[in-house]
């Protein structure tokens, strides 16, 4: 038993399999919706060894295959064993997976996946549609910015093992990228330290020589704002964003051989809790409320290094599509148990965006020169709260008869926190993004869902 799975991938045979050799391949192949992490990447194609971490403290250990490695054409592993956590999935007896790549044309690659293993097709269908679409969307995106943009060499990021920051990180050096993590631990790996892969970052007092070297730099690190409204929580969100920013802002300006562009993470909280169905852009005035108030000092934070000279770019971040994390990964479980609902009248609008797509935001934050100042990271098609609730039901193929109470978020998060997340109502449009001809790979929520979730309908 097995299954073959191929597709054409817009992009020469060379390109193709070079990506699947960077640091990165396995974490961008790995379906969301699948209960798996990545421990460890084999650090060769031809013999190294990935582990992957499975639920209940189980490893899924993946052996290359010298004898089936022949570059650009084939390489190859087998499921292997390392100690007792690697015993039950062997279970399934066998697994080889062969990844092969035919020339189409010189501009076009055939990717195929077979894998010889008792496992149904039908279990493994979805897995490689998923696989082929990452593959394909990840080269058009870094062909697009090679093609049109300025492509930094090395790249340093805040906040690299958080969700936006292991997605894009892993998206980068699968491009080419030498990604320098910025991180808040000391670097005792000696590999790291070789490699120059992970600098120490004190937030509040940065080392003068932290972004010697760097083209460009990504500041994702803040506390997540999920979480009852007291006074210490506000405290570590404002605190967590705005002095670091500044700092990091003020370290890049003094930099005579540091970066050229400063990209900051920002959000749509900047626009106030509730405005209607006034449609915002990033022209639109400042809104009420307390995460207004820090996103508007947050950005304002990057003013030292816009003042020296450096291209800023504040994301104003949407509502991230990503069973991995974020609010779909808090409603999928209620909604797949048929007790999910919307919230109150569910007319609140919700400016959402794929996490993908979030990721190419960056990117083309990144690359493109002619994009500065403030970028509504959001599809171009917000939903309302209802809608939402009603696509993602219907995925999941479940009823979605229930509302959910205005003093169930109240109870969790207080009356500030409810109403500054649970509660929020912005219709929020891309337009910067729009007039640069950005190209979206979901606009649309249902696809967005399909793909995550692992629910994907030929093809789309």
């Amino acid at each position: 038993m097995g299954i073959e799975y191929s597709s054409i991938v817009d992009a020469p045979r060379d390109e193709v399999f070079a990506w699947h050799t960077r640091p990165g391949a396995i974490h961008r192949l790995i379906p969301p919706w699948q209960p798996m992490s990545v421990e460890s990447e084999a650090d060769s194609l031809a013999d190294g060894r990935a582990v992957l971490r499975l639920p209940g403290g189980l490893r899924w250990v993946s052996d290359h295959q010298p004898d089936s490695y022949d570059p650009p054409a084939r390489f190859a592993d087998a499921l292997g064993h390392d100690g007792l956590t690697s015993l039950p999935p062997n279970l399934i007896r066998s697994w080889r997976h062969e990844h092969l790549f035919d020339v189409v044309d010189e501009f076009r690659t055939r990717v195929t996946d077979r894998v010889d293993t008792p496992i149904p097709e039908r279990a493994l269908t979805q897995t490689f549609r998923y696989r082929h679409r990452q593959l394909a969307d990840d080269l058009a995106s870094h062909r697009r910015a090679h093609t049109d943009g300025v492509c930094p060499r090395t790249v340093a990021v805040t906040g690299a093992h958080g969700l936006v920051g292991s997605a894009l990180t892993a998206f980068l050096s699968t491009g080419g990228y030498r990604v320098v993590r910025l991180v808040r631990h000391p670097v005792d790996d000696p590999r790291e330290k070789q490699l120059d892969q992970e600098r120490y970052w004190d937030p509040m007092d940065p080392a003068p020589d932290l972004l010697e070297g760097v083209d460009a730099v990504v500041h994702l690190a803040g506390a997540s704002i999920a979480g009852r409204f007291t006074e210490a929580h506000k405290a570590a969100i404002r605190d967590s964003r705005v002095a670091p920013t500044w700092r990091l802002a003020e370290l890049a300006a003094g930099t005579s051989n540091g970066p050229a562009s400063f990209v900051c993470a920002s959000a749509i909280g900047l626009y106030g809790y509730d405005r209607g169905d006034a449609a915002l852009d990033e022209g639109s005035s400042r809104g009420a409320g307390f995460l207004a108030g820090v996103v508007a000092d947050w950005e304002a934070a990057t003013q030292p290094a816009e003042k020296g000279g450096i291209r800023v770019v504040q994301v104003r971040t949407g509502i991230v599509q990503t069973p991995r994390g974020g609010t779909l990964q808090l409603m999928r479980p209620l909604f797949a148990a048929g007790l999910g609902g919307k919230l109150g009248n569910g007319r609140q609008w919700l400016s959402w965006i794929d996490i993908d797509d979030l990721v190419d935001v960056y990117h083309r934050a990144l690359t493109d020169p002619s994009l500065s100042g403030p970028v509504n990271a959001v599809a171009p098609h917000p939903v309302r709260n209802d809608e939402y609730t009603r696509v993602l039901a219907s995925m999941l193929h479940r009823p979605a008869l229930l509302s959910v109470p205005g003093f169930g978020p109240r109870m969790l998060l207080g009356d500030e926190g409810a109403r500054e997340i649970a509660e929020a109502s912005q219709f929020v449009v891309p337009k910067a993004l729009l007039d640069a001809g950005h190209r979206f790979r979901r606009p649309d929520l249902e696809a967005s869902l399909r793909h995550q979730l692992g629910h994907i309908v030929n093809g789309k």
